[in-house]
């Protein structure tokens, strides 16, 4: 990440770790340190009282009530729309459909625009980094549609072979989908030049942005990406509920993704018409409450600002890694130059089931296993990882507590 040659606002992260409850526990009589940002980050305040107050203030449907609370409720859902259009500057807030999360986002954008334009014979890229949520909905379609899957490699350091993919795209490439940032790795991905290039060999791109919406400001339109997928438990935010932007001339073009209440305009036995953008996507009763309470989530990122959060996690990952550094018995997988705050290692001669397991009683979470990357895992040759993943509420005194652990184990383990 290019921090130098910029000027940041430091992170009061005292302050900020006020603001979330869960840190204010002991896990095992000590303190804990929550390391496993990637799969979830905790929530501050703000976002658990919008919850409440939904709940216990005006909980009713929305959409189609014409009284108080149903009213108050609709504005307070599509004011996070409104939210969401500016976070990711999007052209207009019917770009932006409410899902569960990037899984359901890709599935939805895979079963609607997948099926329908790509054929037998043509040809979808992804890469090794990607999540198995950002594959298997690929293999669908390609099994469905009799398409081809290519596959982006990655090299020794953890960053994507962009020569290679060049070599994949061809005439026949109808979509390119790959993640911003790795989930395993951390790497960021040159997803501008991605997008650029499979544009012009006229493939549609779609962006899994899951661990970039927390860590790296996104404008769709520079990017001219035509999807991108947001999660709201990885942006400080409830979990269930996350977008996928669409470029409007797509998503009208797309066929619905469910049928049922709200994305229809009139039912008859005959013919069903369906409803306008973003509610042509959005069937039955939304996840009501998570949608409002993810607007106060993005609203406190925006408020911290992503440059000053990036900054700060930045400086945590070169702590890190060069506290990591210190142990002989730790290899680091994934060390890219441009990276979220992830550090993803192997203790030799110890399990990483073990090493979580090990940490845990020193109150200590990380991630431990594949991380749903197994294929990307096997390019390595290793069956998992430790991977501790870092957020804004962190500090480098968390960090030593983290290295002074696999210390003690890899000194017990020796015995």
């Amino acid at each position: 990440m290019e921090t130098a040659q910029k000027t940041f606002r430091a992170i009061d992260v005292d302050k900020i770790r006020k603001q979330f409850p869960v840190l204010a526990q002991q896990i095992n009589g000590r303190d804990l340190v929550y390391f496993d940002n990637a799969a979830t980050n905790q929530k501050p305040q703000r976002v658990i009282d919008a919850l409440v107050e939904y709940y216990s203030g005006y909980n009713a449907n929305i959409h189609r009530g014409i009284h108080t609370l149903a009213e108050k409720a609709t504005r307070a859902y599509e004011q996070t729309r409104e939210t969401a259009r500016d976070f990711i500057h999007a052209a207009s807030a019917e770009e932006i459909i409410f899902t569960r999360g990037v899984t359901e986002s890709i599935n939805l954008v895979a079963a609607t625009y997948g099926r329908a334009f790509v054929g037998k014979g043509d040809e979808i890229i992804i890469s090794t980094l990607e999540h198995h949520s950002n594959i298997v909905p690929w293999q669908f379609v390609c099994e469905a549609n009799g398409a081809t899957l290519k596959v982006i490699p990655v090299t020794a350091d953890g960053d994507l072979d962009l020569d290679v993919f060049k070599q994949h795209l061809s005439p026949r490439t109808r979509i390119v989908a790959v993640n911003h940032a790795s989930n395993s790795l951390g790497t960021i991905n040159p997803v501008k030049e991605i997008i650029r290039l499979a544009h012009d060999a006229g493939a549609v791109v779609l962006i899994d942005g899951a661990q970039a919406g927390a860590h790296i400001s996104i404008d769709v339109q520079d990017l001219d990406c035509d999807f991108y997928c947001l999660s709201s438990h990885k942006m400080y935010g409830p979990t269930g509920t996350g977008i996928v932007y669409g470029k409007k001339e797509l998503l009208e073009k797309m066929p619905p993704y469910q049928g049922g209440g709200e994305m229809i305009k009139e039912v008859r036995f005959e013919k069903t018409t369906y409803n306008d953008l973003p509610y042509k996507f959005e069937a039955g009763t939304p996840n009501i409450a998570d949608v409002i309470a993810y607007r106060h989530a993005m609203e406190f990122i925006l408020e911290l600002g992503r440059e000053n959060i990036a900054a700060h996690e930045h400086d945590l990952l070169t702590y890190g890694a060069k506290r990591l550094a210190e142990l002989k018995s730790v290899t680091p997988v994934g060390i890219s130059r441009s990276k979220v705050a992830v550090l993803a290692f192997t203790v030799k001669g110890i399990h990483h089931f073990d090493v979580g397991q090990m940490l845990d009683t020193r109150g200590i979470a990380v991630r431990t296993g594949h991380h749903c990357t197994q294929p990307l895992m096997d390019c390595y040759g290793i069956e998992g990882t430790v991977r501790a993943s870092f957020a804004v509420y962190n500090t480098k005194k968390e960090i030593d507590q983290l290295i002074e652990g696999l210390e003690r184990i890899i000194s017990f383990m020796k015995k």
